[in-house]
């Protein structure tokens, strides 16, 4: 081979070379910048997924805690949880004496009140009265948190609180009666077409289930920061958190 041939061959060699390196730097570069895509992708994906879990968290609806309705004082550093049964005959006494002052103290801030609904008649008796009514407040809620006190009120009130074996609330026309008594349920189509087609069963169903792991042997049963009190000394309770029992307001010093 000559001299310049072989030169010319050099020349070649080094220049397939020198491409052939450019080519595995441009594939090093485009891995390099795969791997970094794909490491801000996986950040922003646990970013988004703590936004995500924190949005929930602060954007949860202020009436509601786990399984249970807040009626009033959901910024209150205190916590009042009440368990009943809304076809037992002794959380409508007990509503019908305590219920207003209650509900007032939690609206003046003194504590939060947290309503937590059970189904223990229905399993002891059989019917269906309790789960029933406990959707129907599903339905209240759905319009406003004031609905649903109101109609609890209502549903325990004297006139129309049935006695424990009958399963009145089971009937979806007695519980649309009553609901004609609250305001803003009366003559409300979506309300009724709620209570009518069982919208909330699955909302009663897990307020029952939270409930039921709540180890809550009777009802009524008050807890004031997770520490139960007796029915009879709810009042003198109220009265060491500065609710007047009688009217509901502060306590005239």
């Amino acid at each position: 081979m000559s001299k310049r041939n072989s030169q010319e061959a050099k020349r070649a060699a080094r220049e397939r070379l020198r491409i052939e390196r450019e080519k595995q730097a441009r594939k090093e570069r485009t891995r390099r910048q795969l791997l970094v895509a794909l490491s801000v992708v996986g950040v922003l994906a646990v970013v988004a997924g703590i936004g995500i879990f924190v949005a929930k968290l602060n954007s949860q609806d202020a009436s509601d805690d786990g399984m249970s309705v807040t009626t009033a004082g959901a910024k209150a550093e205190k916590t009042v949880d009440v368990y009943e049964d809304l076809r037992c005959p002794a959380c409508a006494s007990f509503e019908q004496a305590m219920g207003e002052p209650l509900q007032k103290g939690a609206e003046e801030g003194k504590y939060k009140l947290r309503v937590h609904l059970g189904a223990i008649i229905d399993g002891n008796m059989g019917g269906s009265g309790s789960r029933n009514a406990a959707r129907a407040l599903g339905a209240a809620k759905a319009v406003s948190v004031q609905a649903f006190a109101d109609y609890k009120a209502k549903l325990y009130s004297a006139k129309w609180h049935p006695d424990e074996q009958e399963d009145k609330f089971a009937d979806n026309d007695y519980l649309l009666k009553v609901s004609d008594t609250v305001p803003e349920l009366k003559d409300n189509k979506a309300f009724e077409k709620a209570v009518k087609g069982k919208k909330y069963t699955k909302w009663a169903k897990d307020m029952i289930a939270s409930f039921n792991g709540a180890d809550v042997q009777s009802t009524p049963t008050v807890r004031i920061d997770g520490e139960s009190v007796q029915p009879q000394d709810v009042p003198a309770k109220l009265k060491e958190l500065g609710v007047d029992v009688k009217s509901g307001g502060d306590e005239k010093k």
